[in-house]
């Protein structure tokens, strides 16, 4: 690793970690960053993961505005997020990618169309009030528990997936979704990393400038998304993950 390559996975941090914290895409940035430092798939893939604990902290930090009243609910889901996590870790160590590369595409597709398409207005502006329904509170575990597998497996774009469902569900507004995207991904991620830790081969000198910057990043993208007008931020972010979708279409089925 040189002094260039961790020059270059800083920048590549930076920029995941501003778009993973605004709309889960970080991956998107790191992941082929380590590649074109030389990592294999399967060390770049684990490296990533653990770099990107620190998007999920430094995202959780600048979102606590928006988890304010939003604890309870964090606490019932947060098991599906570290279950989910756990599961997705060991299928990336045993089993290979190309059953998830072909369904991820059509489920970011439609992800992304969700993120489009406006939620009906509530009365109540309360995070917690849409999720007492039980229905509905299981169907949305049911959906994390999911996109965490999908998260700790691989992950690019599950914080796409992730809006959708709680812009759905219980987030009045696209920064409150935000928000607990962050801290479930976050989860999901802490997991997932640990055991990449103990058993696969993490690149440690590729860890600390990635990490470095993705905290730095990742700082930004609450902001932004707390002062941007929503319907242009849903539909940029939407269309960044049909545009994603598309390529891991091409890729996965060219």
């Amino acid at each position: 690793m040189t002094w260039w390559d961790a020059a270059f996975l800083a920048a590549a941090g930076v920029l995941g970690g501003l778009t993973g914290s605004i709309a889960g895409l970080a991956s998107v940035a790191t992941y082929p960053a380590l590649l074109m430092v030389g990592l294999p798939p399967v060390t770049a893939n684990v490296t990533n993961t653990v770099a990107v604990v620190f998007n999920g902290i430094g995202s959780v930090l600048g979102s606590r505005p928006e988890l304010k009243g939003q604890g309870a609910w964090l606490k019932r889901i947060a098991p599906a997020a570290a279950l989910g996590g756990v599961v997705g870790a060991v299928l990336l160590l045993s089993l290979p990618a190309e059953g998830f590369e072909k369904v991820v595409p059509l489920l970011l597709g439609f992800a992304s169309v969700a993120i489009v398409i406006p939620t009906r207005p509530r009365r109540e502006v309360t995070v917690a009030t849409y999720r007492r329904h039980a229905v509905t509170a299981l169907v949305e575990w049911v959906a994390i528990f999911g996109i965490c597998i999908y998260g700790g497996y691989f992950g690019a774009a599950a914080g796409v997936l992730l809006i959708a469902v709680l812009l759905r569900t219980g987030g009045p507004t696209l920064a409150h979704a935000n928000a607990g995207k962050n801290v479930v991904l976050g989860i999901a991620n802490v997991v997932a990393a640990v055991i990449f830790i103990v058993a696969a081969p993490v690149q440690w000198s590729a860890v600390i400038p990635l990490g470095l910057g993705c905290l730095a990043g990742s700082r930004l993208g609450p902001v932004v998304v707390r002062h941007a007008p929503a319907k242009p931020m849903r539909l940029a972010i939407g269309a960044a993950g049909l545009a994603l979708a598309v390529k891991l279409g091409i890729d996965a089925y060219g």
